[in-house]
């Protein structure tokens, strides 16, 4: 199945909990993308200790996820 996220929040929490989502569609053997829209585009910069998104994004597409911005 093809799937695709797309995000336009500026909150960290709700970033981190679609990578976590995709992440686990990716093990599943999913197809699966994420488009970032608006604030979110700036995800690197929210990256936390409380909400690691530097390190879900890398798992992301070396599992061949699709980031689009």
């Amino acid at each position: 199945m093809k799937t695709a996220f797309i995000l336009c929040q500026e909150t960290p929490e709700v970033i981190w909990n679609a990578f976590r989502l995709a992440n686990m569609m990716l093990e599943g053997m999913e197809d699966v993308t994420i488009f970032f829209n608006g604030p979110s585009v700036k995800y690197e910069s929210m990256n936390s200790e409380q909400f690691p998104l530097l390190e879900l994004s890398k798992i992301f597409t070396l599992s061949e996820g699709v980031l689009l911005a």
